[in-house]
């Protein structure tokens, strides 16, 4: 799908949380509509931006810790825009023979991958609902990428607090979880209003509300739970930019120290037994 038909086959004039969260990390994957909300966003929390690169930083030290631990297959749930430091970059430059499936619900993040990915045999992008495993679980680029008998990393990076309580976000863990087999893990981060958070979170959780998926945050106990039944890896569920920050990056590393106590989320990998 060209660029021209992918902008035809979307509403552009209403928000998307995929492209806004594009713009925050710096992509040109997004619309005029996605960009006036995004600026709103940062208007009441300029932090967004920073929390955005937080997040990807973390995904890019969990695909690395997982391959690591001899994970070869990524399932990326509400994987977004695959821009800016992609799932399959990282996993492919340490393991050349990783599969990654990107699924989300924005037709826009779906067209960009299928672009993104035509030359790799080993990536593909699925258009489904991840409220609804069996359409992810059992589509067929899924099954035709993946092999469900081997060990699965199952990416819930900053997707579940767009998940309301009324469509059971542990049970849905648990579903995708359940279909999985032993030594499997989950990657989750998740947004939260704990503790000193920074001013502004609310209000931008509420401008949240003008997409299709408005921000639900949790509590530490609350996302606790979605790990019920896993064993979450050392440091366990931690503010996400302390969760194993590169020793390296002498600049990541400060920020993970001044962001502990004010960083509105939580990020923890977890195996399952």
């Amino acid at each position: 799908m060209s660029g021209d038909q992918w902008k035809a086959a979307v509403d552009s004039d209403r928000p998307s949380v995929a492209r806004v969260y594009d713009y925050f990390l710096g992509g040109s994957h997004n619309f005029a509509a996605d960009r006036a909300l995004a600026e709103q966003i940062i208007a009441v929390l300029p932090e967004m931006p920073m929390i955005a690169r937080a997040n990807r930083s973390f995904l890019h030290r969990a695909v690395r810790f997982l391959v690591d631990a001899g994970l070869d297959q990524f399932l990326d749930l509400g994987s977004g825009i695959p821009t800016v430091g992609n799932v399959h970059d990282v996993a492919q430059r340490a393991s050349p023979r990783a599969r990654v499936a990107y699924v989300d619900i924005d037709p826009v993040a779906v067209a960009h991958a299928g672009i993104l990915l035509a030359d790799n045999d080993r990536a593909t992008a699925v258009r489904a609902d991840l409220r609804r495993p069996d359409q992810v679980l059992d589509h067929p680029d899924t099954q035709a990428l993946l092999d469900f008998d081997r060990p699965v990393a199952v990416l819930m990076v900053a997707v579940l607090h767009f998940v309301p309580d009324a469509d059971d976000p542990a049970g849905l863990v648990a579903r995708y979880l359940a279909a999985v087999p032993s030594g499997s893990y989950l990657v989750l981060s998740h947004a939260s209003t704990d503790g000193r958070t920074p001013v502004g979170l609310s209000q931008a959780r509420d401008l949240t509300g003008r997409t299709a998926s408005e921000m639900t945050t949790r509590s530490y106990r609350q996302i606790a739970d979605l790990l019920t039944g896993l064993d979450p890896v050392e440091p366990g569920l931690v503010r996400l930019p302390l969760w194993r920050p590169d020793p390296a990056d002498a600049h990541q590393a400060g920020e993970a120290r001044s962001a502990a106590e004010t960083f509105p989320g939580y990020a923890a990998v977890a195996r399952k037994p």
